[in-house]
């Protein structure tokens, strides 16, 4: 174990707030801009996590990095776990399981750093994963946050924890995700498609309603279910001014201390689409040729990063259909490493964005006013299309509601409704209203100066 800075707290209203995110980009990278945001207010920060995923780190700011601490933890290593594998985006979706018994490993190490730390803890902010860190967190008086990357209605969707930690609420088939569930008391369409929720039960242990099975694998129920339970309260990445209902039914639903919303990121040309269905998502072949077919008939310009899956070498210029590259030559470009996303949906050229509706993904785009075009493909992407499609804020391609095949024909007839048509001129006016929520400083600030409050009042006495 070791951490690349130390320092003293001196100011006592000042502090020192361990993070502990999942092993996967798309959290590690939320969990770090949050550190950042109390970095620049003076307070410290021990962020935790394993060698490999510090190093993928973006570089911190030389006027906040005396403030943040990045604490390697050893990775444990797992049968049949790739030896460099430290983060959802270096396996296939069959092998998260396997991840997370190596997640589940760094239990004593971090118990270890946090018994020892030299400068009093005030609060540990975790991930949906840990569900063993509440119970060493109240055996140090530690107070904690669970740090929340999915939409409230999501949340509120998966279900308090008494719904997730009993066996008679246990959602034990597909099909059972496909429809509202019984503590859900309002009219609602944010339910799973079938094709949507399939991938996600070839990697459950066999029994979803128990602590662990067999092979001591733990349950995403049940992780979820005592990291809510257990937390001092939810720290939710959203704002009312997206889901107002949800965020209200979310308080009333798990009666926690209270919930603060947080989105953190913040020629009008807008001709080009931009496409990229994130780090781990794969398409079929039909798929692929599919969504190349249908940029092609769209007619319009667009940027398509389209990266390997993890553990695979194809040259992916070599899946699309023949003779694509050399038809859209003039107004498309097939980008097949990694691309500055931020930077590109900053543009004034992009209007539309082709997303696989990852919540860090959609808040970037909606935060430039970007207009989304939704094809989720796993965990909560659904949800956030299906809350983002009620919202008159996008729209989603039609899907085969058992193997979630799409037509060309369906995805260039969204992409011009959205980017050129004048019925899409409504969600183009929606989405722009939202990168002034965003995008607005003041609003952001306000929650981020309401979140520290929070902490700052609650924070217990260290010492005898």
């Amino acid at each position: 174990m070791n951490s690349t800075s130390s320092t003293t707290i001196d100011d006592k209203s000042k502090l020192h707030v361990v993070m502990f995110p999942w092993l996967a980009i798309g959290h590690l990278i939320p969990f770090l801009e949050l550190s950042k945001c109390l970095a620049s207010k003076g307070h410290h920060v021990s962020f935790i996590s394993t060698p490999r995923n510090i190093q993928r780190l973006p570089k911190i700011p030389q006027n906040l990095s005396p403030f943040i601490n990045l604490v390697n933890l050893p990775f444990p290593q797992v049968e049949n776990l790739p030896k460099n594998a430290q983060s959802s985006t270096d396996i296939p979706m069959k092998k998260t399981q396997l991840l997370k018994r190596a997640f589940d490993g760094l239990q004593v190490d971090l118990a270890t750093f946090l018994e020892n730390s030299k400068i009093p803890i005030d609060w540990i902010i975790y991930d949906f994963a840990s569900h063993w860190l509440p119970e060493i967190a109240n055996r140090l008086n530690i107070p904690c946050v669970y740090f929340c990357l999915f939409t409230a209605a999501t949340l509120c969707f998966y279900g308090p924890p008494y719904a997730l930690l009993s066996s008679k609420e246990a959602r034990l088939t597909p099909e059972s995700f496909t429809i509202v569930p019984n503590w859900i008391p309002f009219p609602s369409d944010i339910v799973y498609r079938l094709h949507e929720i399939l991938p996600n039960f070839e990697g459950f242990p066999d029994n979803i309603s128990c602590i662990s099975d067999v092979t001591g694998d733990v349950p995403d129920t049940y992780r979820f279910g005592v990291v809510i339970r257990d937390c001092d309260f939810i720290a939710l990445r959203s704002c009312v001014e997206l889901e107002p209902e949800w965020i209200s039914f979310l308080s009333e639903l798990n009666k926690k201390t209270g919930y603060f919303s947080w989105s953190g990121w913040t020629t009008r040309d807008e001709s080009v689409v931009y496409v990229a269905l994130g780090t781990e998502a794969v398409l079929s072949q039909n798929q692929s040729n599919e969504l190349a077919l249908g940029l092609e008939r769209s007619e319009l310009p667009f940027f398509w990063v389209l990266r390997a899956p993890p553990e695979s070498y194809v040259d992916m210029l070599t899946t699309l259909p023949n003779g694509f590259e050399e038809k859209v030559k003039n107004r498309g470009m097939v980008w097949t490493s990694w691309a500055p996303q931020v930077n590109i949906l900053a543009h004034r050229s992009v209007g539309g964005f082709l997303t696989h509706c990852g919540w860090n993904s959609l808040i970037e785009g909606l935060g430039y006013g970007r207009v989304p075009v939704l094809l989720p493909m796993l965990n909560d992407q659904g949800l956030n299309a299906r809350l983002l499609v009620g919202k008159k804020l996008g729209l989603e391609i039609p899907r085969n509601e058992q193997d979630g095949s799409f037509t060309s024909e369906s995805v260039a007839e969204l992409l011009r409704l959205v980017m050129v048509e004048k019925e899409g001129e409504v969600l183009r006016c929606n989405a722009r209203k939202m990168k002034g929520v965003f995008c607005d400083e003041n609003v952001m600030g306000g929650y981020m100066d309401v979140f520290i409050g929070y902490l700052q009042a609650h924070k217990r006495q260290h010492g005898p």
